[in-house]
């Protein structure tokens, strides 16, 4: 049988990335293989508002198999119920229950979806219903506690006291393997709920379809309309044993069967359909016998599912899965390999890196099929096709980090983005998408950034020139959110469009960073009209107030206005304080427009020193007293780049402490060890660059601004085989600032750090001290 040029060009492909992804791994060997995940504590960020989630997964893959610990439902007598925000990753460590374990979840993020087929394992009387937590014997749900639960990557488990049932999970790319050793019974059931999901209300679930193909394996799918609104997956399940009996719970009365009505669908009918579906699975078991399930999921069909199950995992050896997935683990973790005074500095730089490499996720079966957002099933030639873009967070410092430690997989994930705008009817880059669907959550246009960033770094391995005018494309589509009257009046109106400021901030900074694109790529008629709208930032500054300030329809400016208020300011999930600094593309000509360096000092200063009062944030759900120093709101993404502005000053110092005492206050071992959503990695992001030293300001720039780092020494094991290190000298607690930077034993003159410098290979030393030095870099 002939091949055709695409699966040859995709064979090739997948040679050289093997062949690649072997040149690393030698590269991390020659550095000697360090044990890492030993350090990593998936439960951090799993109480309050962290959002992670503590289950198997493997990196970036399609499968998050993870226990649900109660059933929130998205509404409440008809409106919004607000204590579901909690459980946006379905796990909560505060909570005493578990209802069963899932295969998706979204790690961090502030709002949900997912939560696909349920899986619950229980013995005696079968019950299909969940049951509450203050009574969890009202249903299959369980009594656990944490003295026997264990999270590692790639490793969960833990015991459901109420069935004394041992629950293990690992997972690879597609797959996820659970293993259940049960007592001794005649009454053992598998329970799989196809109701159940994360952010559930009625009719969410569209259809749900199975099969029972034979006495081990179950096909099927699940298509929902949440957050993703066309939202369809496939899953091929298999078990180690025979099934003895199954069924499914009574089917919900409707105007119409058809004349389904001639079976007892209930009990061992082998086809089920229905809106909402409960199934059992029964078996016998004897004392510690174990139950295995593998769960394949694919994003087109169940055969395309039943593929990867075979491919992915052929046997039953759960151990075997868990080593291998962990060897995976640990091979991402040493791309880059620190030492630091403490271990609980070790257990959240690791963690952090485990959190940062958690997604976006692999959206393809092993064939490269996937489907696409006009719900046509494509193929992803030359590219491993990713989903799950929570760009209003991760084009800040996560993408940049690929950009040095997963070039490779940032490039496929811009060549995701470009396969999403050429099947988009709108013909844009994606806002916040995930599996075939565009949510258009958040503001902005930051996929321009990813991509900007990547070309001016020269990790441009896919079509720049048409990346570059795709993103012209997407700046320019005027029914999108208010950019009609961006484009026209150099503003976005807040009495035509709310969040308006907020939304004019980040369109400047997005088309500066298609400009720097076009630059890069000697475009200098689109490099024009873009550095030009990247000054509209300057459209919605107040100078009687000093503050960025809500512009109206007329020109005027909003009468009423707090600038410590987060609602109804002009501002998404933010205050006027806090974005009045959001021009990462130019501060030097924002702290000029705020009266130079002497006032400007002062205002950043007082921006960690003040007091915020709960009234100004009490109402929004992403912004908690946990992720706030004095008005800084570090626990969401406005202000991640502030600290670093003292580096345009005259006084670079003035960051170094401050960043120290973020890295602290903000990150710590434990459950609630994280100041706020981690956003699918920003802020994992954020730890990872700072503890080393350096911070991507205004991604689609080639320079870094330094800070002060946390950390002993670093090793960057680069994916183009060179080593970057970072060597602080005299590290302590207490020395936090920073005496002088040398790069490769030349003093640096000024408080950056260029991409290629890192690139290229070479070595970074920071001298640090207890008192700060006043003086300018050397000249």
């Amino acid at each position: 049988m002939k091949k055709s040029i695409s699966t040859i060009l995709r064979e090739c492909k997948s040679i050289l990335v093997f062949s690649v992804l072997l040149l690393s791994i030698g590269n991390v060997n020659a550095q000697k293989l360090k044990n890492l995940i030993q350090y990593v504590d998936p439960m951090i960020g799993t109480a309050k508002m962290g959002h992670t989630y503590p289950g198997a997964t493997v990196p970036f893959g399609s499968v998050q198999l993870s226990p649900e610990t109660d059933t929130i439902a998205y509404g409440l007598n008809g409106k919004y119920n607000g204590e579901v925000y909690k459980y946006c990753a379905g796990y909560q460590y505060e909570d005493k229950t578990i209802v069963g374990f899932s295969h998706t979840h979204f790690s961090g993020t502030g709002h949900s979806d997912l939560g696909d087929f349920l899986i619950m394992p229980t013995t005696g009387k079968l019950q299909l219903n969940s049951g509450v937590a203050s009574k969890p014997l009202s249903g299959y749900r369980s009594a656990f506690s944490h003295s026997t639960e264990k999270a590692e990557p790639a490793y969960y488990s833990v015991l459901l006291e109420d069935h004394n049932i041992k629950a293990e999970l690992t997972a690879t790319t597609r797959v996820g393997m659970h293993q259940y050793t049960f007592p001794k019974s005649d009454e053992a059931h598998i329970i799989l709920d196809l109701t159940s999901g994360i952010y559930n209300y009625d009719k969410k679930n569209v259809w749900t379809f199975v099969r029972v193909e034979n006495d081990t394996l179950i096909t099927g799918y699940r298509q929902t309309n949440g957050w993703a609104r066309t939202r369809t997956v496939y899953f091929a399940m298999s078990f180690s044993k025979p099934i003895k009996s199954y069924g499914q719970a009574p089917l919900e009365k409707s105007v119409y069967r058809g004349f389904w009505g001639r079976f007892d669908q209930t009990k061992n009918f082998p086809e089920m359909a229905g809106q909402n579906l409960k199934l059992f699975f029964d078996f016998d078991t004897q004392e510690g016998e174990k139950i295995k399930i593998k769960m394949a999921l694919s994003p087109v069909s169940s055969a395309g599912a039943l593929e990867n199950m075979k491919k992915e995992i052929p046997d039953w050896d759960f151990e075997r899965v868990k080593k291998q997935s962990q060897e995976i683990w640990n091979k991402e973790l040493n791309k880059i390999q620190v030492e630091t005074i403490q271990k609980e500095d070790l257990v959240n730089f690791y963690t952090a890196m485990y959190h940062a490499f958690l997604g976006p996720t692999e959206y393809m079966d092993l064939d490269g099929n996937y489907k696409g957002l006009d719900m046509n099933v494509h193929k992803a030639d030359n590219f491993t096709n990713y989903t799950s873009y929570s760009l209003w967070d991760t084009y800040r410092a996560l993408h940049p980090l690929f950009n040095i430690v997963q070039p490779s997989r940032n490039s496929d994930m811009i060549s995701s983005m470009l396969a999403h705008s050429d099947q988009s009817v709108h013909k844009m880059l994606p806002i916040w998408s995930h599996y075939a669907n565009e949510n258009w959550c958040m503001i902005g246009y930051h996929s321009v950034s990813v991509v900007a960033d990547a070309i001016v770094k020269g990790n441009g391995n896919f079509n720049a020139e048409k990346a570059l005018q795709t993103c012209v494309n997407t700046a320019k589509v005027p029914y999108f959110d208010g950019l009609e009257y961006y484009m026209k009046k150099g503003y976005v109106p807040e009495d035509k469009n709310g969040s308006s400021v907020s939304k004019t901030l980040e369109y400047a900074y997005d088309d500066w960073a298609i400009a720097q694109a076009a630059k890069k790529l000697g475009k200098t008629e689109i490099y024009n009209e873009f550095i030009e709208r990247s000054k509209n930032y300057k459209n919605v500054y107040d100078e009687k107030t000093g503050f960025m300030r809500p512009k109206l329809n007329d020109g005027t400016f909003k009468k009423e206005f707090d600038p410590l208020d987060t609602h109804g300011q002009g501002f998404i999930e933010g205050n006027s304080w806090n974005y009045s600094l959001y021009v990462p593309q130019d501060p030097a000509d924002m702290i000029k427009m705020m009266g130079g360096n002497d006032k400007f000092k002062v205002r950043l200063d007082s921006l960690f020193n003040m007091h915020l009062p709960d009234k100004y944030f009490e109402n929004t759900e992403d912004i908690t007293r946990d992720g706030i120093i004095g008005n800084y709101v570090h626990g969401n993404e406005p202000s991640h780049h502030v600290v670093y502005l003292y580096n345009w000053t005259d006084s670079p110092w003035k960051s170094q402490d401050k960043i120290r005492m973020i890295l602290k206050k903000m990150y710590r071992n434990g459950a609630d060890g994280l100041g706020g959503n981690d956003d699918f990695g920003q802020m994992s992001a954020w730890y990872i660059f700072s503890s080393l030293g350096f911070y991507p300001v205004a991604p689609g720039s080639d320079e870094y601004a330094l800070g002060s780092p946390l950390i002993k020494k670093a090793i960057f094991n680069l994916e183009n085989g060179k080593n970057f290190e970072v060597e602080t000298v005299n590290q302590s607690d207490k020395n936090v600032f920073v005496s002088k930077v040398l790069l490769n034993g030349k003093e640096l003159s000024r408080p950056f750090l260029k991409h290629a410098d890192v690139v290229n290979g070479g070595k970074i030393t920071f001298y640090m001290t207890s008192k700060p030095n006043k003086k300018n870099y050397k000249s």
